[in-house]
């Protein structure tokens, strides 16, 4: 297991091979990886360091990672050349991008959401050093920059799916926000496949049913534990899932509520913690883990900004029926917050053709890897 040292203080994040410094934003502690507590069995090391504000990421068959930001503007490419799951290079493959935080990869190219526009860079994988200029695919999204920052990922349609928040924290919208759109890879055919949603940072299919599945951000200012946040199920394109007017399925917003019914929207497939912050998702089918996890859905819970003590910051897992109902949701990943500091904020997911699991963390700016039955 990896000795990374991560100090509060300095906010910095030691792997050997880089040193990066941060903000001080908390009273000096130090932390190791080997302080977080992993489910029995499992191991986590540092893939990279060197990805400040890493966000979204994206694998290609040949194993170079993207990773996407939000408040730095790079989208970088890490690569591990010997096959030690430790990276050895990061290339910067853009810069001074609108909050460039999703990513997707597809037929040789990366697709990168900024907050207005989509673009592709094509051959990427060929050009780490010297990058393409990009190609326009969409430039029509909204502008603003309140919940304007993606997550973007390509459907079993071969659609490319992008959400758009709702430009405020609760508020009457209509098309294109709160929605999560899908449109053909060269940006047209654009069409509203899921409404009703405030904030979603992350989605994905399960393996079988090729449904899909998103994390929505509850809203904020309505008190410690209220409303939850929501993992929610959209088998069919067309459906409203409550916002502004419910929240988490059944919570009338005060405001907007009025004269509308709870059964005419979607309920969530479960009601998460209040402010947890769920962003990406990820149904895990390697071969790795134990057949427990297979097709069993990870929640990286990015943590609460706005309760008066603090919620969230792990990685969760949840157990999927085959009728589509979440039977167990539990911890997979805790140790990110120590009493009321934290020191790391899992976003994404990325499954090796190991088998063992990505996970990036924006706050640390890092990537780990998460691994069973040894390195």
């Amino acid at each position: 297991m990896s000795k990374a040292e991560f100090s509060i203080r300095e906010n910095l994040v030691r792997a050997g091979r880089a040193v990066l410094f941060g903000a001080a934003t908390f009273s000096v502690q130090a932390f190791t990886v080997s302080d977080l507590e992993l489910a029995p069995g499992f191991s986590i090391a540092v893939f990279t360091s060197e990805v400040p504000n890493a966000r979204q990421m994206a694998l290609s068959p040949s194993g170079i990672l993207f990773v996407g930001t939000r408040s730095r503007g790079v989208v970088y490419a890490v690569v591990d050349r010997n096959g030690d799951f430790v990276a050895d290079e990061v290339h910067i493959i853009a810069k001074d991008l609108y909050m460039p935080s999703g990513i997707a990869f597809r037929d040789g190219s990366l697709f990168v959401a900024e907050v207005h526009r989509i673009l592709r860079f094509d051959n990427i994988e060929d050009q780490l050093e010297h990058p393409p200029s990009p190609v326009v695919v969409y430039d029509e999204l909204p502008t603003e920059s309140h919940h304007g920052w993606k997550f973007i990922a390509f459907g079993p349609d071969g659609r490319l799916y992008v959400p758009v928040g709702s430009p405020c924290n609760i508020c009457t919208v209509t098309p294109p926000f709160g929605t999560i759109l899908r449109m053909l890879p060269d940006g047209t055919e654009v069409e509203v496949y899921a409404s009703g949603i405030r904030n979603s940072v992350g989605f994905d299919w399960h393996p079988v049913s090729l449904e899909l599945w998103f994390s929505d951000n509850g809203a904020d200012m309505m008190g410690d534990d209220l409303p939850p946040c929501e993992l929610n199920r959209a088998p069919h394109a067309g459906l409203h899932f409550g916002f502004p007017y419910f929240h988490a399925g059944d919570i009338a917003d005060p405001d907007f509520g009025s004269g509308r019914e709870a059964r005419d929207f979607t309920p969530p497939a479960k009601a998460l913690g209040a402010h947890v912050t769920p962003l990406g998702i990820n149904f895990y089918d390697g071969h790795q883990f134990p057949s427990a996890y297979r097709y069993a859905l990870f929640v990286a819970e990015h943590g609460s900004w706005n309760r008066s003590r603090k919620a969230g910051y792990r990685v969760m897992v949840a157990r999927i029926s085959k009728a589509g109902r979440v039977i167990d949701y539990e911890p997979f990943i805790t140790g990110w917050l120590k009493g009321q500091a934290h020191w790391g904020r899992p976003v994404d997911f990325e499954v090796m053709a190991d088998g063992s699991m990505l996970i990036s963390d924006d706050h640390a700016g890092a990537v780990y890897r998460v691994s069973f039955g040894g390195p």
